[in-house]
């Protein structure tokens, strides 16, 4: 896909990996509609940012644990853009949790935004990508930011495990179900960034980036990347990308 004069949606777009994947999208020529939760003011910076690359862009806020929300946020960009051709469920909730406290309240939370959401975005999404007649070999796109946790187990990480391992299995059973006119795809990344509340020079961080056989952390920039990759070839759906400096190598549950 030729991604000049495209649309991209991508969730959880204002800072940290999100960022990276609409600054590449942008910087390949798609216009963006940035969705952010309650990050306003990193939302703005990025959309002076996307703007300066001379791209239209949509910022928009919605609450991804309401499905409502999620039904505005695609009718915006269908009445801002009046189409969608590639949809990144990046936006993620990140939580660490000892198994016997976990509550239903907390299982919900976790599974609303990591797996509920992705699958209403996707139904959404396809819905809009299919208004428009592509050419021939061409489909629209949609790519699930997953991470190993949802392949191997990592204690402490229950309900982020199991909604992550689920988003897998979505991308695969809705790369069957949209396809041919619509790819779904996932990426698998590694270390990229310390977690949120983590410090870059931290000792934590520095371990993790030492225990992966390329000894370094990657960037949001280089999952931006491999989200362009998968735009650009037409060829490759229900396939799950890893981008985690060989860490699935090691098969090491996370303590």
């Amino acid at each position: 896909m030729d991604l000049r004069g495209k649309v991209a949606l991508v969730t959880g777009a204002a800072h940290r990996v999100g960022r990276g994947i609409a600054l590449a999208l942008a910087g390949a020529g798609a216009h963006i509609v940035l969705h952010y939760g309650r990050s306003q003011e990193e939302a703005a910076r990025t959309e002076g940012d996307l703007r300066a690359l001379g791209v239209g862009v949509l910022a928009y806020s919605a609450d991804l644990r309401d499905p409502d929300a999620i039904t505005a946020l695609f009718e915006a960009a269908r009445a801002h853009f009046g189409r969608l051709d590639v949809l990144v469920n990046s936006a993620a909730s990140f939580d660490r949790q000892p198994f016997d406290t976990i509550s239903v309240e907390d299982w919900e939370r976790s599974l609303q935004i990591n797996l509920r959401a992705p699958f209403l975005a996707t139904q959404q999404a396809a819905r809009l990508m299919r208004i428009h007649t592509r050419p021939e070999g061409e489909s629209a796109l949609i790519v699930n930011i997953s991470d190993l946790s949802g392949i191997h187990v990592w204690r402490g990480y229950t309900q982020h495990g199991v909604s992550k391992a689920g988003l897998l299995h979505l991308t695969r059973i809705t790369a069957r179900e949209l396809a041919p006119e619509v790819r779904v795809n996932a990426i698998v990344p590694g270390p990229i960034l310390p977690p949120p509340g983590a410090e870059a020079d931290s000792d934590s961080w520095a371990r993790a980036q030492a225990r992966v056989p390329l000894r370094r952390a990657g960037s949001p920039e280089l999952v931006g990347e491999a989200v362009l990759f998968l735009a650009r070839n037409d060829f490759i759906t229900g396939a799950a990308l890893p981008l985690d400096g060989g860490e699935a190598l090691l098969a090491r549950p996370v303590d």
